[in-house]
């Protein structure tokens, strides 16, 4: 795979595939720009190489329907905040009128394109509208690693049809982070798999335990684990039907010398709210009609001294619910633990990255993903398809 410096863009209309999905208030006003600043690196260089620079993304989920709301208007403007340069904004992403405006971009120009999903041909890798997008371009740059893991015409079809191909500095910043790291780790390895259910990161727990020497499992989905080991655990969420993959994982871990961790107490209530009253109990005593919500400060001693001589940690998904205040303290703990470590930190998923923000930490973590769903398919050992489209353009 190519990447955006060792392709000639002087005088090039390079175009680039953003993932500028940002959240956006009800005054479309943008509440976090992580995303646009993380791809200043190469759109700077592009600028200083004097390319003629266009930038497609989508934004929100317009179902191939014009929705005003899901306008990347929002984005022009901040992104010319951020460059000091007027990005300019078409009024489509294809037609006569974009045409005219690529055609007329000056080099150090910037043209930023409309949402790419006001038409579903983009979801569904289109071949004609993938075709339609490359005929803008002398050069494509994909930087938009929360989108690499899906197939869609904007970021696997258009390589087809590009004569020069490459991936971004964000890009290969993810990839490397969470694919050399995790082919050599620096040992010991430690990963932290969090959320509310097993069924979402089974495949990542059953490739991991392969890697890792430990293995920290907390949030929702440690209760089916839990239960694997015959300890009742009220009406906290299990899913019964992986019972026994959960079984299998512990047996694997145990196997291969991997030390497995689970909560050893836990926050519990008697429903989902911020009004519930709580308690502390150890994981063996919770009472039939409550269910865990967070780890308890036991299990975050016993977390903390797990990761206290790590070399590399990855860490993905919240220890509770920590969107409500009463049941954030264990996620809170562990952001701190891993800012506080001397390893290198890794982290992942678009709740824990907000946890992250939350608690204030964000400079003290060595990396943080902008793709919450891309970096989980990376831990689970799968190819992405726009990493793969990249790496077939090469050749």
């Amino acid at each position: 795979m190519k990447y955006i410096n060792q392709i000639d863009l002087k005088g090039k209309r390079v175009m680039f595939r953003f993932d500028f999905n940002v959240p956006l208030d009800n005054s479309q006003n943008i509440t976090d720009d992580n995303r646009i600043r993380a791809v200043l690196p190469s759109i700077n260089y592009a600028l200083d190489e004097g390319a003629r620079i266009i930038i497609i993304s989508h934004l929100g989920r317009p179902k191939g329907k014009r929705v005003p709301q899901m306008s990347l208007a929002p984005v022009a403007k901040r992104l010319s905040r951020l460059l000091d340069k007027q990005v300019l904004l078409a009024g489509d992403c294809l037609g006569p009128d974009v045409e005219k405006m690529v055609q007329e971009l000056n080099p150090g120009c910037v043209l930023m394109l409309e949402n790419l999903r006001f038409y579903k041909e983009e979801e569904a890798n289109d071949d004609e509208f993938a075709k339609k997008l490359a005929s803008f371009a002398d050069v494509y740059i994909d930087d938009a690693f929360g989108n690499a893991h899906r197939t869609h015409a904007s970021n696997v079809g258009i390589t087809k049809y590009v004569k020069e191909c490459g991936a971004g500095f964000l890009m290969k910043k993810e990839i490397n982070y969470f694919q050399t790291q995790l082919e050599k780790p620096v040992r010991p390895f430690v990963a932290i798999i969090g959320g509310s259910k097993v069924s979402d990161k089974l495949s990542t727990l059953i490739n991991l335990i392969k890697k890792v020497d430990k293995l920290i499992i907390g949030g929702g989905m440690a209760f089916t684990f839990l239960k694997a080991q015959g300890i009742e655990v009220g009406k906290s969420l299990v899913e019964d039907h992986l019972i026994s993959q959960a079984k299998d994982i512990i047996e694997q871990a145990q196997k291969l010398g991997v030390k497995l961790f689970l909560p050893v107490d836990c926050v519990i209530a008697q429903s989902k709210s911020a009004e519930s009253v709580t308690k502390i109990i150890p994981v063996q005593e919770i009472f039939p009609d409550w269910m865990g919500l967070d780890i308890g400060p036991a299990t975050i001693t016993l977390f903390r001294e797990v990761i206290a001589n790590a070399k590399t940690i990855i860490w993905n998904g919240p220890m509770g619910v920590f969107e409500i205040d009463a049941f954030s303290r264990g996620t809170s703990a562990m952001v701190h633990a891993l800012a506080g470590s001397h390893a290198l930190t890794i982290v992942g998923g678009g709740d824990t990255d907000v946890a992250v923000q939350q608690a204030g930490e964000s400079e003290n973590i060595s990396y943080i993903s902008t793709g919450g769903g891309a970096s989980l398919e990376l831990l689970e050992g799968k190819i992405l398809p726009a990493i793969e489209a990249l790496e077939k353009c090469a050749n």
